[in-house]
């Protein structure tokens, strides 16, 4: 399964890259990754058009896109676009951030599973 991690380099921007999760078999049950401990997990809608300044993650947290569409920019220049499905891993806790563009005109609809 493919993820995107969104972290802080050594040059204090942040970058994204792509990552593969792995799946093992487990018998009859199918496939799974392995376990990873989780902190806390929220629920969040944002409105259609709002648009969000560079920030930083307050925690290492997955971002699981279950509706909407949203441009997401690190502070190297390279924007991507999360859909419905897509997984972010968010780590840039320091340095310059990102900011954050809701795309369309539905509401960005997302589950937040914060990391230890």
């Amino acid at each position: 399964m493919k993820i995107t991690r969104l972290y802080t380099g050594t040059d204090d921007l942040s970058h994204f890259e792509d990552l593969v999760v792995p799946f093992e078999s487990r018998e009859d049950f199918g496939l799974f990754t392995l376990p990873e401990p989780a902190k806390a997990v929220f629920f969040r809608e944002i409105p259609p058009d709002w648009e969000y300044r560079w920030h930083n993650v307050v925690c290492r947290e997955y971002v699981v896109m279950v509706a909407g569409e949203a441009e997401i920019e690190a502070s190297d220049g390279e924007t991507r676009i999360f859909r419905k499905g897509d997984v972010l891993l968010a780590e840039d806790l320091t340095g310059q951030g990102h900011r954050t563009r809701v795309r369309g005109k539905k509401a960005w609809r997302q589950v937040f599973i914060t990391l230890p």
